[in-house]
């Protein structure tokens, strides 16, 4: 499905609701990089705000309101109202305008969640595993018979 990309900058939640802040993770991507959804769901957005491209996806089976991914800036390949599944390309990555995106200091994706009006940390949608760095370790569990 493609590689991990680099956590440019992390979630930064406000303090208040309009606060200063982060409200998602860049995500390091290359202009032409494709774009694929983190789950299942609806397009519930894919055009211009602002100046950029932007992808807003309605999860599955998350609740009611549903949770909502978005990711920009993106040329979008998708329509609203499509369904997508876990990992169809949805987009690619577009040129980052310093002007128009000033927070990324490199190309990328900036991809963020949100329930209703509010934000939250888009990397909780992952696994465990793949927020991991580094090689594996071996650690003791404890309360088991040790091997003769």
């Amino acid at each position: 499905m493609g590689v991990r990309p680099r956590v440019l900058r992390g979630w930064e939640p406000p303090e208040t609701r309009y606060g200063r802040g982060h409200r998602g993770v860049d995500l390091a991507a290359a202009p032409g990089t494709p774009v694929r959804a983190v789950a299942a769901g609806r397009v519930s957005f894919a055009g211009q705000v602002a100046g950029r491209g932007v992808v807003s996806v309605e999860l599955s089976g998350t609740g009611t309101p549903p949770l909502r991914t978005t990711y920009e800036p993106v040329l979008p390949s998708v329509e609203r109202g499509a369904e997508v599944a876990p990992g169809e390309v949805i987009g690619a990555v577009a040129a980052n305008d310093p002007a128009r995106s000033p927070h990324c200091t490199a190309p990328c994706l900036h991809w963020g969640l949100l329930r209703a009006d509010v934000y939250l940390d888009p990397l909780a949608l992952l696994p465990p595993w793949l927020l991991r760095h580094g090689p594996p370790r071996l650690l003791p569990v404890l309360g088991l018979p040790v091997p003769g």
